[in-house]
């Protein structure tokens, strides 16, 4: 790696992202110099399209296929933010070049990667150790769809043989895969056959979705022999020949990989052996590493030895060289040391275990896809013009501990680097310390898996679209700080089994571009979530927004106030419908409260890291003890410089306190001087003009340089003493968090605030004396109230008087609104909402005025009736009716339903006519004819 002391951050990361092109295989070229033909992959800077300069546009046989977004790397945490950017030029003109839509598109700080492949159904980025190598983006083009595509078109499983475990185990799995959710875990009992369920899907995989090699992972050698066994014996029903007749099936016993293998059998250590570059003894193979007093003590070794997470890429074993990783025993030892090996392919991850424990279902964010059951769309939910969903969680109410000996990653909240480590001792964390110093991803996770569930459920069921898809509503999600934004992001992508497109951070500026996140939230379909974290200009009024979830407190009450105000705005139906389809109307909006929101109570700098793997705590203390070491002063610098960005006022005052007034930028100043040439010579120059000229040998003036370099060491080091360290050292981990993945999640309340019950019963309320208040001035309510007999009689002009006067008079009175407030109180018969407000206008006056003890359904109500009057009359008249006179009873009792009402002149119309109409109603029923149409209006109105 070039030295990076004259740098700044973004030729930094420039120099790195260089680096990993050309350990990729990439040929990196400045544009001024470009040759297309020095190798099968170029990486050309900053070359030209139509919306400017891309950072890099990567050539495969002279042709572009792909674009780097390159940032600095304290942009970690924002590099969904840049998957915009990265979109514009993908779709943008090369220079020179009438170029197609570019598919592969990676963004990258360098120590941070995100790669989407446009050519899957829902594109969805993904993080990433490393660039592709241009070898395997020839070979996915040659394939023409991606994995992800081809994973779309897998024909449905052959049951034949399987058990129902293993038939629902595979199918789940597929559906998964299609979903493209980046983990699974099947948990199926002992005996039930694991490892068969793994080779059939395995099969599948390599002969349906073209699969290059999938990696079988194991972590005692005896699991891999017994794998070995199962390939080879596997006869798959479609073909008479042996799985290992049909494909390449390697246990690997040394670091080599066959170029041919296309099922890879291995263990966990042989892997991590292979990626450090170190030969493994076979007796290390022997236990699970987890047991063995062998594998701990070596473990404990490579700590000692700094060797414990493999960071460096591998070219012979590049992260793609699995499309799919499945882990037996995924339980036992795939943490810890071990996770990294994951952490490294580009793959997907299947986990196979019968006794999963905790940890197993963080790792595989519960996806437990062998009891995977998709939530239905249920019953009609609850949603009042300003109304609070509560969703609690254990985790979220009283906090969790990370025990001593437990093996956790640490997040830089920057960076978004991570650091592994085993812990030291217990660390119990708070509600308040939530994605602060701990982040718990199934903390997360619950909640918008709960939010999801209880979107359907309850909070907005009625939103399926004509293909029965869920249309969930426009979204706003309230973040704490960017990194945690990013997680939830990344959670509701997986969560709601969408792509980038569905969930974006955005951020409300007082000038916006017509293409930004904030304008097409408010306009176009997608996104259909944003999540934010700085709030909220008045004038960014986003009108179709139907939800707020707030994954953040607030204390101050305008704060609050303006939070909530984002969902308060009106919008007409017509507006509404064109970025939410399934809308009818917005006449209310939802705050989903995570965190109590509701309920509390309302207040110069340039990178020089030259010895990035060592602590600051070493750092700190090699400065104190006297060590005197260019790169350790640069290094320590840098961390210095990076800290004085992430910590508050209050802490910088502190700092003064313990380094005799000096701030961490005047701090960072003496230790950059201390070796800085210019400086040194200044102060030497004061001593050398003392000499006279005659005496300033060569030797006086060295001698001079050196005391001044000294006399900046000892000002540069005075300020390294015991408390300042340990303050330093503190202060800093408050902004690294800990990532806890030990710890389940689980939902311990999920409802309407009390508050909303309370508002439903004063809907109820406003509603029925409404309707009492006007009983003798409307029409239909008149005889709804007094005539009961004369209901046959209300007419469909009758019941739009009574629509158009409540939407005059009362329109929060909706009747969606009211159907709603019904719910809330449990006072409704079946799930089902009439689609059409007229009718479910009926349903609520004739449950308002008694006739009806529950709200149900109107439309329902007139089939009951006409099944009853049906049976009544065939069992009294041994079947009275002919099939055609039933065909035509039941047009009427159809018309009823969309008119409310029918006369004799009506059978003129559609759709009689074009059965007969009149003519042929007398025709079927002779002078019964009036009497049964009287007879229907009657009894169908009960």
């Amino acid at each position: 790696m070039p030295s990076t002391a004259n740098q700044n951050p973004e030729q930094i990361a420039r120099d790195k992202i260089d680096l990993m092109l050309r350990e990729a295989g990439w040929s990196v070229q400045s544009k001024k110099k470009v040759d297309l033909l020095a190798s099968k992959g170029v990486a050309v800077r900053e070359y030209q399209t139509d919306v400017g300069p891309a950072d890099y546009v990567l050539f495969l046989d002279r042709k572009p296929v792909g674009i780097i977004e390159a940032k600095r790397e304290d942009e970690g945490h924002r590099l969904t933010v840049v998957e915009d950017q990265s979109s514009n030029y993908t779709n943008a003109k090369l220079k020179y070049l009438n170029n197609d839509p570019l598919p592969f598109v990676y963004e990258s700080t360098g120590t941070i990667t995100r790669f989407t492949d446009y050519r899957d159904p829902k594109p969805r980025g993904r993080n990433v150790f490393w660039f592709h190598k241009p070898e395997t983006i020839a070979e996915w083009l040659k394939k023409g769809k991606s994995l992800r595509e081809r994973l779309l078109s897998m024909p449905d499983l052959d049951p034949t043989g399987l058990r129902p475990a293993q038939i629902v185990a595979i199918n789940n799995l597929e559906h998964s895969f299609k979903k493209n959710r980046p983990k699974a875990l099947i948990q199926m009992a002992t005996g039930a056959g694991k490892t068969f369920t793994a080779a059939t899907f395995v099969y599948r995989l390599l002969k349906h979705a073209d699969a290059k090699r999938i990696l079988f992972l194991v972590d005692t050698k005896n699991l891999g022999e017994q794998a070995e066994q199962e390939f080879m014996t596997f006869q798959p029903n479609d073909d008479n020949r042996k799985f290992t007749e049909l494909y390449n099936v390697q246990r690997l016993s040394s670091s080599y990989i066959a170029s041919d293998s296309q099922v890879c059998i291995s263990t966990i250590q042989r892997l991590y052996s292979i990626l450090k570059g170190e030969e493994l003894d076979e007796s290390a193979e022997l236990e699970n590493p987890e047991e063995s007093r062998y594998l701990s003590g070596w473990l404990q070794q490579q700590i000692s030895k700094k060797k414990a997470i493999p960071v460096e890429y591998t070219p012979r074993v590049p992260i793609e060289q699995f499309d799919f990783i499945v882990i037996d025993e995924a339980h036992r030892s795939i943490y810890n040391l071990w996770k990294q090996v994951l952490d490294y392919f580009d793959a997907f991850l299947i986990g196979l275990t019968a006794t999963p424990d905790k940890r197993t279902f963080g790792f595989f964010n519960e996806n437990v896809v062998s009891q995977y059951t998709y939530e239905e769309s249920v019953t009609d939910g609850v949603n009042v013009p300003y109304d609070v969903y509560t969703i609690e969680t254990e985790i979220s109410q009283n906090g969790e501990t990370i025990k001593a000996g437990w093996f956790v990653d640490r997040r830089d909240k920057l960076t978004r680097k991570k650091r592994w480590q085993q812990e030291d001792e217990d660390t119990t964390y708070q509600r308040n310390d939530l994605d602060k110093k701990v982040v718990n991803p199934s903390q997360i996770r619950n909640i918008i898996r709960e939010y999801k569930r209880a979107l359907k459920a309850t909070i907005f069921p009625n939103r399926v679209d004509e293909h029965g898809d869920y249309e969930v509503p426009k979204t706003l999600v309230f973040a704490k700080t960017d990194s945690h934004a990013d997680d939830i992001i990344k959670i509701i992508r997986e969560e709601f089994d969408e792509g980038n497109d569905f969930c974006k951070k955005v951020t409300y500026k007082v000038e916006e571009d017509p293409k930004s996140v904030l304008n097409r939230f408010r306009n176009s379909y997608y996104p259909r979530i944003a999540v934010t974290v700085d709030m909220i200009a008045t004038g960014t009024d986003v009108k179709p927004l139907e939800v707020l979830l707030f994954m953040r407190d607030v204390k101050s009450i305008n704060y609050f106030e303006q939070m909530k105000g984002r969902g308060t705005r009106t919008i007409n139906t017509d507006s509404l419908q064109l970025v939410t389809r399934t809308a009818k109307s917005k006449t209310h909006f939802v705050i989903v409260d995570a965190v109590g929101a509701t309920k509390s109570k309302k207040t110069d700098s340039r990178p020089l890291e030259r010895k990035p793997t060592m602590p600051l705590k070493d750092l700190l203390g090699a400065v104190a003890m006297g060590v005197v070491d260019e790169d350790l002063f640069l290094s320590l610098a840098n961390r210095l410089i990076r800290l004085e960005k992430q910590i508050t006022e209050k802490e910088k005052d502190k700092i003064l306190e313990f380094s005799e007034g000096k701030n961490l930028k005047q701090i960072t100043k003496e230790l950059i001087m201390a070796f800085d040439q210019d400086e040194i010579e200044a102060k030497a120059q004061i001593e050398i003009d003392k000499i006279p000229v005659q005496d300033r040998t060569p030797g006086l003036i060295d001698e001079a340089k050196e005391k001044a370099q000294e006399q900046l060491i000892i000002e540069a080091s005075r300020t390294f003493n015991g408390t300042f360290n340990d303050y330093v050292e503190n202060v800093r981990k408050q902004h690294e968090q800990i990532i806890d993945s030990h710890n389940i999640d689980t939902i311990i309340t999920s409802e309407w605030d009390t508050t909303s019950v309370d508002k439903a019963t004063q809907v109820v309320k406003d509603f029925t004396e409404y309707l009492e208040a006007n009983k003798d001035e409307i029409k239909a309510l008149s005889i709804f109230y007094d005539q009961p007999y004369n209901r046959r009689d209300i007419t469909f002009k009758m019941i739009k008087e009574v629509m158009e006067k409540l939407r005059l008079e009362k329109p929060l009175l909706a009747p969606d609104y009211v159907w709603d407030a019904y719910v809330t109180l449990s006072a409704v018969e079946g799930p089902q909402k009439p689609q059409d407000e007229l009718t479910a206008l009926v349903s609520l006056i004739r449950r308002a005025c008694g006739i009806d003890q529950e709200l149900k359904a109107y439309d329902k109500t007139i089939d009951e009736n006409f099944r009853k009057w049906i049976f009544k009359q065939n069992a009294g008249k041994h079947n009275r009716f002919s099939q055609e006179q039933l065909d035509w009873l039941r047009m009427i009792k159809d018309h009823v339903v969309s008119s409310y009402h029918i006369e004799i002149d009506d059978l003129d119309y559609t759709p009689f006519d074009a059965k007969g109409g009149k003519g042929k109603m007398y025709q079927l029923f002779g002078t019964e004819m009036n009497g049964i149409i009287e007879e229907l209006n009657e009894v169908l109105a009960a």
